[in-house]
């Protein structure tokens, strides 16, 4: 079993309340640096281009990126690496590496088929996930509210990909897993990001309330439908932060962090 499929089936967490800048509710940092790691590399760096703090058509150094996070050019290399094959990155032979343009008519249609492929999981999870896995699957949902309430954007952030790995592999259908985790991972950064805006957290938490209720019927045309509703949301929501061109307008100031 994978680690991502035994978090999957996790019990519920009294979950710690943090912040997307590191920090907890109670305005404490995190003493934890980040960018240690590749995986947290890519997300620092995913998390910049995304929200326009590194532009389209910007040159991504491997020693000015290792110096800012204090690491050696290895892992910015390889964080750099896994950021192209997802489409952020544009890779030149012999040029170095510039933060790929991504038009919101492309990250639409990736959301697009996102949204299918979330809502055949959906239906597939009404119909064949067995009890203990819809126990679990609202349990979690319930116990999220709490990061709601709190605030807490990184830890719901955390929740909101378990919640839909819990679908994913709900569904029962490898396949379907397979094509929906690698189209997720594509959309991770822009996903993240919607989370940003202003009540996006409240509003997850009623779209996946629908989701929760049609499975917890059993009502498989429901819950696809809420499914695919929720992840066209979450593009409208993400288009904010799509670049137009690469020499075009600075993403809203009202964007950034």
């Amino acid at each position: 079993m994978t680690a991502e499929s035994k978090r999957a089936h996790e019990p519920a967490r009294d979950w710690p309340a943090r912040r997307l800048d590191g920090g907890d509710v109670s305005g404490k940092r995190s003493l934890i640096r980040s960018g240690t790691t590749v995986d947290q590399m890519v997300r620092a760096i995913s998390d910049r281009i995304v929200t326009g703090f590194l532009r389209p058509g910007e040159k991504l150094d491997e020693t000015s990126l290792a110096a800012r996070f204090e690491v050696s050019r290895t892992p910015v290399r390889e964080a750099l690496g896994q950021l192209s094959a997802i489409g952020l990155v544009e890779r030149r032979p012999n040029r170095g590496a510039i933060v790929a343009v991504v038009t919101q008519e492309h990250l639409a249609s990736m959301f697009e088929s996102m949204a299918e492929l979330e809502a055949i999981c959906a239906r597939f999870s009404a119909e064949r996930m067995t009890s203990g896995e819809r126990r679990s699957l609202e349990i979690e949902h319930q116990a999220s509210a709490r990061l709601v309430q709190l605030g807490a954007e990184e830890d719901y952030e955390y929740f909101n990909t378990e919640f839909h790995t819990r679908l994913y592999r709900g569904a029962h259908n490898t396949h379907v897993y397979e094509m929906t985790t690698m189209t997720r991972s594509r959309l991770a950064p822009f996903r993240r990001a919607q989370f940003m805006l202003p009540g996006r957290l409240a509003k997850s938490w009623k779209e996946h309330d629908a989701i929760v209720t049609a499975i917890m019927r059993g009502d498989g045309t429901a819950a696809g439908n809420a499914a695919k509703d929720h992840v066209s949301i979450v593009s409208e929501a993400s288009a904010v932060f799509a670049a137009v061109d690469p020499v075009g307008p600075e993403v809203s100031r009202s964007a950034r962090r």
